[in-house]
């Protein structure tokens, strides 16, 4: 009924809706979920009991003292049961649940349903290591809390205190586990991961306070003493304390510009470029970046582009346009290409957002235009020209992240097909980027202010072509695989007249063209394909004509008198295949004989008078008699 009693706890129908229903309800559908949720909690409690059983043979260290593998029992807890996805509600249940099963398991029970009685975990107690991972779980139950509920603290500003007090009481648990390490009879290994977790807390504590030379001293703390666990043992747990050492380095950076190293933000925007700083720090960083960009943006007034100096009056666009070179200098040193992928969207959001402010800006100037009678029409106006700018820089950059996203995909094609179930690389995927980064070179030809600009439009024009070149390839690819030899030879003969055309036209633009795409190399690829592509074609026609193919004739026959011979009948597997005769013919068959009983006509019975019984003739008497029953 325990169980019956939380379902209807958690239903969100109030007391007045269930009346009408409540003996039906709590009969049935109650009675049913009690019992799943019975089976549920038994199979949850029989697998953390296994799991139980094997960290205790993990836990306990081969001197005899007591262990506790504190980093490794948090980080397996922590994946499997809903921080992969971000979930601290999820885990923080767990927590609950599986601390619910210790204490019972140790007998350790804080008294009954009906009263509370509280006890303390004493160093003379530790006799096993489910003591310590009792005190473990607490501070985790806490921590994943105040991670929770800072989540929601986003859009509820109050949870911030609830937030500090469930960090304190995870603090004041983890202070405990350190104490109770202190017994004699716990290992080395499990006193020092009691430290770096107890300061590891303690740190984020003062992080939330903004107490960051205390923050930054217990971080350093924890650092170092994962730092040494992780040179001391097997490579697996060195892997998983890097792991954390990697984790806490950006907090420590963080406070030590906050304290006033001015070295650690540069540190820090390279940490955010390629990828780290995850989790908590993800906000935080980005909005120090902002401010200190903010602050170096006072200073910048305005910028040239094709040969015309803009003034920029936006702070947004001061901000975007300060960092831009930081962004790109950081995405061509990115570490792996999930990191350039991730900057290359980052800077295009920041892109759209500051096109979107320049937009609003410039409705407010087309009102001002409207009402001023010495507007002048045919000038592009400065804050045109800017929302120009913006959006070549914007497109610029779409056609570099699809472009480096082909590159990620050709060097797929070139490797060898492994997991057949797995969907690989294929050349339509290539030809859908190309697509993509044609549409952006038209959207560029087609940029206000830049109409009468004839060299751009030449390197526009110029870029397009090669590109052209490069997407008509893999369209040659993509019909190579279907083997239509001949329309794939006709492709490539397309790629060679691009190819050629970029050539011929790029040579009196080497000095102020970029980032052009090497044909050269196209072309070289091209004619071995061409090689390639004929050898495939006359080894197919050549296994085609060597292989005799039955003609099909054309024969009435169905199928059932013909078995003994086989022949090619594409009717079989049509919709009316020709199988048996239908309707069947007419066949002679002999008729069923009809029988007619005429002897009975002539058959003479014999008489049964002797044993017919003679009425007896009675009168009105025997009539009265026979009517009342005197007679019988």
């Amino acid at each position: 009924m325990g169980k019956t009693r939380e379902i209807f706890q958690t239903l969100p129908l109030p007391a007045s809706a269930i009346g009408p229903f409540r003996v039906q309800f709590s009969v049935s559908a109650v009675c049913g979920c009690a019992r799943f949720c019975q089976d549920l909690e038994m199979a949850t409690v029989k697998q953390n009991e296994a799991k139980a059983s094997l960290d205790e043979n993990k836990e306990n260290s081969p001197g005899g003292g007591i262990g506790l593998e504190i980093l490794q029992i948090i980080k397996e807890s922590q994946q499997l049961h809903g921080l992969r996805h971000g979930d601290y509600q999820r885990y923080r249940g767990y927590c609950s649940r599986r601390l619910r099963r210790l204490r019972k398991t140790l007998g350790f029970k804080m008294g009954n349903r009906h009263k509370f009685v509280g006890k303390k975990i004493t160093v003379e107690m530790i006799s096993d290591n489910r003591y310590l991972l009792l005190v473990l779980m607490e501070a985790e139950r806490a921590w994943s809390y105040a991670m929770q509920l800072k989540q929601e603290a986003n859009t509820e500003p109050r949870k911030r205190f609830h937030l500090l007090s469930r960090l304190r009481k995870a603090a004041k648990h983890s202070q405990k586990l350190e104490k109770l390490c202190e017994s004699p009879s716990v290992d080395a290994k499990t006193k020092l991961e009691a430290q770096a977790y107890t300061s590891y807390l303690t740190g984020m504590v003062e992080f939330e306070l903004q107490k960051w030379k205390c923050a930054m001293e217990a971080f350093n703390k924890c650092k170092t003493i994962y730092e040494k666990l992780a040179s001391a043992f097997t490579e697996e747990l060195e892997a998983l304390y890097r792991q954390r050492v990697d984790e806490i380095s950006p907090n420590i950076r963080y406070c030590a510009y906050n304290i006033g190293d001015q070295n650690a933000i540069n540190d820090l925007m390279q940490m955010r470029l390629t990828g780290g700083g995850g989790g908590m720090m993800a906000e935080k960083l980005e909005t120090l970046i902002t401010q200190a960009r903010t602050k170096q943006a006072a200073s910048m007034s305005e910028v040239e582009w094709r040969g015309r100096s803009v003034p920029i009056k936006i702070d947004k666009a001061r901000v975007f346009l300060l960092g831009l070179a930081d962004n790109e200098a950081a995405i061509a040193q990115a570490a792996n290409e999930e990191t350039k992928e991730h900057l290359y969207e980052t800077l295009l959001a920041e892109c759209r957002d500051t096109i979107q402010a320049v937009r609003e800006e410039l409705k407010t100037e087309a009102k001002q235009r409207e009402r001023s009678s010495d507007a002048e029409n045919g000038k592009v106006s400065n804050m045109q020209f800017l929302h120009s700018y913006l959006s070549y820089i914007k497109l610029c950059t779409l056609v570099k992240r699809n472009e480096s996203m082909a590159h990620t995909l050709q060097a797929k094609l070139k490797e060898p097909e492994g997991d057949e179930s797995k969907r690989g690389a294929r050349p339509q995927d290539l030809i859908r980027l190309y697509d993509i980064i044609l549409q952006s070179l038209a959207e560029l030809s087609s940029l206000q202010g830049l109409e009468d600009d004839h060299t751009f439009q030449k390197e526009v024009a110029l870029k397009t072509l090669a590109y052209k070149a490069y997407r008509c390839f893999y369209i040659a690819q993509s019909y190579v695989l279907v083997k239509k030899w001949s329309e794939a030879l006709v492709l490539y003969e397309r790629v060679l007249k691009y190819a050629k055309e970029v050539q011929s036209k790029a040579k009196g633009m080497n000095n102020s063209f970029k980032d052009l795409p090497d044909v050269q190399e196209l072309i070289a690829k091209v004619n071995a394909e061409k090689y390639s592509l004929q050898a495939a074609a006359i080894l197919d026609t050549g296994e085609t004509v060597d292989v005799t193919i039955p003609q099909p004739v054309k024969d009435n026959t169905p199928l059932c008198d013909r078995l003994e011979s086989f022949r090619l009948d594409p009717s079989l597997v049509g919709k009316h295949p020709n199988l048996v005769h239908f309707p069947p013919d007419f066949q002679p068959i002999p008729c069923k004989p009809l029988f007619f009983d005429l002897a009975l006509n002539h058959v003479a019975f014999p008489p049964l008078d002797d044993k017919v019984e003679q009425k007896v003739k009675g009168g009105l008497t025997g009539y009265i008699k026979g009517i009342f029953g005197f007679g019988s």
